[in-house]
């Protein structure tokens, strides 16, 4: 009887030592997954983010749009809403500071100033969080060119509130096609914040699919076929006579 519980702790002990090494093996490679799918897309997002330089592009023709529409689509959890928004708030206080210098600049100023903006910007990782990274390319590139348009919709509207526009109708249509006499009209920066959130959304979700590795198609096809093999409704099979 002794030998046999000692038999029967020793097999147990190798059981749990092989259990143990499969789920550290398998933690290792779910933990280089994690880190591979957070690198690409932090490191588009600052390379971006640096694209927003005065100078580089046209007015409103921005990588901002194509940055938080895809933060929302590959960046889990609170990540997708911090990285971005902190990336771009930087970034702005930068060119703020740099570019557009007041002598009567002050936090609470540069808050209400970007308001719009950044409820914009929270509406855009929304959207890519309604979309899914699962989707295919041309979806998502459509999806870039819907969040441009909400961009430039909320940021206008917000123009219109609080410049020398007529608190009418009228006056919102004007704020979003010809804007104020003596500027350009403002449909040529709405032009440019469309085309630019579509090519950019397009390039950024073009180089997440590119970079997908084989494995992790392999692994999600080969889940599928387990969830579909467990049919809770399914009948047992019938033994033969």
């Amino acid at each position: 009887m002794k030998g046999f519980f000692e038999n029967f702790q020793d097999g147990l002990q190798i059981f749990l030592d092989c259990k143990w090494k499969a789920c550290h093996r398998q933690g290792v490679e779910y933990d280089r997954a994690v880190n591979k799918k957070l690198v690409w897309p932090v490191l588009l997002i600052v390379v971006f983010a640096l694209s927003r330089w005065p100078g580089l592009m046209p007015p409103n023709f921005s990588a901002a749009y194509a940055i938080v529409f895809c933060a929302g689509l590959y960046l889990p959890g609170r990540l997708g809403w911090i990285i971005p928004l902190c990336v771009l708030a930087g970034s702005d206080l930068l060119i703020s500071l740099i570019f557009y210098p007041h002598g009567d600049f002050s936090p609470g100023r540069f808050i209400l100033e970007q308001a719009p903006n950044y409820l914009a910007y929270a509406g855009l990782i929304g959207l890519g969080r309604v979309f899914g990274a699962k989707r295919p390319w041309w979806m998502l590139a459509g999806g870039g060119l819907i969040g441009a348009l909400l961009f430039y919709i909320v940021t206008n509207t917000g123009a219109w509130v609080h410049l020398p526009y007529a608190k009418t109708l009228a006056g919102w249509i004007q704020a979003l096609t010809t804007g104020l006499p003596s500027y350009p009209p403002t449909w040529q920066f709405f032009r440019n914040t469309l085309l630019s959130g579509g090519l950019f959304t397009g390039l950024f979700a073009g180089a997440m699919k590119l970079t997908e590795s084989p494995e992790a198609s392999e692994a999600a096809e080969e889940k599928e076929k387990e969830e579909s093999t467990k049919d809770p409704d399914a009948e047992p099979a019938k033994a033969e006579p």
